[in-house]
């Protein structure tokens, strides 16, 4: 792929960093992020004029620049959109925010302050970014799929999400849960353990918890390791932020 077109149909949504497919299984675009690559390598370091002063990066991947027909609030403040990012309309962003290259943020999803949507992440319609959440971004190995948040979850304040992982559409992640590969998932509901990695189901309402380390020193000591819990799942009638502070309380 050509890294100037695919960068103009990043930011047109016409190709994405991550498809899914008819199962509902979501595949990395190998081509888009070799393509996205590729930019990195063809550009040079400039010094920003204008509203940029004092600022260096690649002469290819500026910030974008929004007016009133993009149907974007992008209220003032010290956000930032790169170059090759796909912002629908109906999208608002709070200040400061940072949206990368190759993410995909859709309608009706709000971008709260101090919020991270990395490289290639995927994120659905109506989701809600709460502040201070951190979308980990992935651009190597190419084949590696980004995080993605389908449409309608609500991320609250301080989560963190990395190293590719799912989050369905629906789902209620309470303040301060973190999510990777590594971190265990337990479905308190159904009474099982998730795979690690694997995808955090449709409507759960995640809360942040810890287990008992299983044997030597740091069991001697008591110790435990962080992990989330599924303690619920929402109904169709339930409001994220409601229920949430409910189980909370």
């Amino acid at each position: 792929m050509n890294w100037q077109e695919t960068l103009t149909q990043l930011e047109a949504g016409t190709v994405r960093a991550a498809n899914q497919d008819e199962a509902g299984n979501w595949q990395a675009n190998v081509a888009v992020k070799e393509a996205i690559l590729s930019a990195f390598k063809a550009g040079k370091n400039i010094a920003f004029d204008g509203i940029y002063q004092g600022f260096v990066d690649k002469h290819n991947l500026p910030a974008r620049e929004f007016t009133a027909d993009d149907n974007v609030r992008l209220v003032p403040g010290g956000s930032s959109v790169r170059r090759g990012a796909h912002v629908a309309a109906g999208v608002i962003i709070m200040p400061p925010a940072y949206i990368n290259v190759g993410a995909f943020v859709d309608t009706g999803t709000m971008i709260d302050s101090h919020a991270l949507i990395g490289s290639c992440a995927q994120i659905g319609k109506n989701v809600h970014v709460s502040a201070a959440v951190q979308i980990g971004g992935v651009l190597e190995p190419v084949g590696a799929s980004p995080v993605i948040i389908e449409d309608g979850a609500f991320l609250s304040a301080g989560v963190v999400i990395v190293e590719g992982i799912v989050v369905k559409k629906g789902a209620v992640l309470a303040p301060g849960v973190s999510l990777s590969a590594s971190v265990p998932v337990y479905d308190c509901v159904n009474e099982v353990m998730l795979e690690k990695g694997a995808d955090i189901p449709e409507r759960a309402v995640v809360v942040p918890g810890t287990r008992p380390v299983s044997g030597g020193w740091a069991k001697t000591h008591g110790l435990n390791m962080a992990c989330a819990l599924i303690v619920k799942y929402r109904d169709e009638k339930s409001n994220a932020s409601l229920e949430l502070e409910s189980i909370l309380r």
